[in-house]
């Protein structure tokens, strides 16, 4: 080995076995980077905190509203459809199962507390193998809840057995609940009703009225909101027997 290769050789090892080699060779974060680092990261998961929260607090205010939204649009479903197949009453006559139409404070049988409407809708036939047919008798009527809350139920009362000789065996179906009032008007033509009774021959609304508003206020919200309206055209009209006279006397 010549004396430069041996220069060469001892200059190596000796900077190899140098301890500021040794540092030099090794790298690592600085505190200040890791200060910088974890603050970013805090600032990130205190965003990420936000908008998690912000999601979560969304989604249950959409979920409580889709919540008492259902149940009421069920109850216009079928405050609708009932309206839209009521019968057309007899003006009276023993006709039972053309039954009648009513909308006040009213009286039902087999139905303990007043009810705001009792009609004959054409809505009773479930199935082609149901023992029942298409007219049935349903009322619509708050009750108070057992809880004892303040608040009352809106309930859809049915009877499907019209001629039966005992007493009617009535299926209570709890519509909505927490409901401050339940309102039925009627239009005549010129002006709406609140008291509506076809089977009163002395009244002059012996026939459907050619519209029906309901109106429902929910309870807790504020007093001088307005209730929730569904207006139903009715497209029925009843025809009579009776056989006017000609000029002739025939």
């Amino acid at each position: 080995m010549t004396n430069c290769e041996w220069r060469f050789t001892s200059a190596r090892g000796a900077a190899a076995d140098s301890p500021f080699a040794i540092r030099h060779s090794k790298s690592g974060f600085t505190l200040v980077e890791m200060i910088l680092a974890i603050g970013v990261a805090a600032i990130v998961l205190a965003a990420v905190n936000a908008v998690l929260f912000t999601a979560l607090h969304l989604r249950e205010v959409t979920t409580d509203m889709v919540d008492a939204a259902s149940p009421l649009d069920q109850t216009f479903t079928y405050l609708r459809r009932d309206l839209q197949c009521v019968v057309t009453p007899t003006n009276g006559t023993s006709k039972v199962l053309s039954g009648s139409f009513r909308v006040g404070t009213l009286n039902s049988t087999g139905i303990s507390e007043p009810v705001a409407a009792e009609i004959f809708t054409a809505t009773g036939s479930l199935s082609s193998s149901a023992p029942w047919a298409d007219i049935q008798r349903v009322t619509y009527g708050l009750k108070n809840p057992t809880t004892g809350t303040g608040q009352r139920n809106l309930y859809r009362s049915v009877t499907r057995n019209l001629l039966g000789l005992n007493a009617p065996d009535v299926k209570d179906q709890l519509l909505l609940s927490g409901v401050a009032s339940l309102k039925f008007s009627c239009y005549d033509g010129s002006r709406w009703n609140d008291t509506w009774d076809t089977s009163d021959v002395t009244s002059l609304y012996t026939n459907l009225p050619l519209a029906v508003r309901v109106e429902i206020k929910l309870a807790g919200g504020d007093a001088a909101s307005e209730p929730i309206q569904l207006v139903v055209p009715i497209d029925s009209q009843s025809r009579t027997n009776m056989v006017l006279a000609s000029t002739t006397g025939n």
